[in-house]
């Protein structure tokens, strides 16, 4: 970020000078980065017009999210979850972001029981009694990035996995709890990650949540197995996700050799995944996508 005199115009835009805009903010900033602390670079804080653009993604998103659930259920192909995505997407004006992302396949990741993330939806894979489902959503809208994705449970599910479904949301959502300014994302970790362990399960290491809303995939990357107190310090106009991934069993996971991309717990068993987007505000949080 270019240094900026007091009388300067502020650089998020507000019209305002800097010195009765975002400067306190900055030399406070500063003064953690002096102590040592991972600190925000100035290019992934948002200013108000591109949270309001992500906001305006998001509406896609959520509908999409909407609309799978409505058609969602036993005998559904993952490839018309697929379909549905694209329509809605398409229709509202949107791009759904994970196609051709890296040579991703697909609109959408569809991931059932002990798939983890990055499921790729298939005409030939058919939901059934007693599957839980993550789907994920993203969405490219006037050149903002929004991301969320919820579970959804087939028919009758077992206790055990309807379980790990609640569970793994209330890890989110505690997580959630632990974001306000001046807070590390570690303390959002450690929540996330000691409420998933006291309940038997483990959370995934090496795949986590990310900064998102001018690109896909941002700085930083968002651990869930981190300590409070470490990692990068919250600041207002920092948006990222908090989607953890919480398996029944180990944490060990491994990647599909023929696809590239599906991503499988090492056990064999299920694995459940809550996200949402969320941005840092000068008193808390908000909840952008869901």
């Amino acid at each position: 970020m270019v240094k900026l005199g007091r009388n300067d115009s502020c650089w998020c835009g507000s019209g305002r000078k800097y010195k009765a805009c975002h400067m306190a903010m900055d030399e406070k900033i500063h003064r953690y980065e002096l102590e040592g602390h991972i600190v925000p670079p100035g290019n992934i804080l948002k200013t108000e017009k591109q949270i309001q653009g992500i906001r305006e993604s998001s509406v896609i998103n959520m509908a999409v999210l909407d609309a799978v659930g409505e058609m969602i259920g036993p005998g559904v192909s993952t490839q018309q979850i697929d379909d549905v995505v694209t329509e809605v997407t398409a229709r509202m004006g949107g791009i759904a972001a994970p196609l051709n992302y890296e040579g991703f396949p697909k609109s959408v990741c569809t991931s059932i029981n002990e798939v983890v993330c990055h499921g790729i939806p298939s005409k030939d894979v058919i939901l059934k009694d007693g599957d839980i489902i993550n789907v994920d959503v993203s969405t490219l809208y006037k050149g903002y990035y929004s991301d969320s994705s919820r579970m959804y449970c087939i028919g009758q599910v077992s206790g055990e996995k309807r379980k790990l479904v609640e569970v793994t949301k209330e890890c989110m959502e505690l997580g959630l709890s632990m974001v306000k300014p001046w807070n590390f994302l570690g303390d959002m970790a450690q929540a996330v990650n000691d409420h998933a362990r006291k309940n038997g399960y483990s959370v995934v290491v090496d795949i986590g949540g990310h900064g998102i809303g001018l690109e896909f995939h941002e700085e930083p990357f968002v651990s869930y197995v981190t300590s409070a107190g470490t990692e990068m310090l919250m600041v207002p106009g920092m948006v990222f996700t908090i989607e953890p991934m919480v398996n029944m069993g180990t944490s060990e996971i491994y990647v599909d050799d023929n696809d590239g991309w599906t991503v499988y717990t090492a056990d064999g068993k299920p694995s459940a995944q809550w996200e949402i987007t969320v941005a840092v505000t000068k008193d808390g949080y908000e909840v952008l996508t869901w």
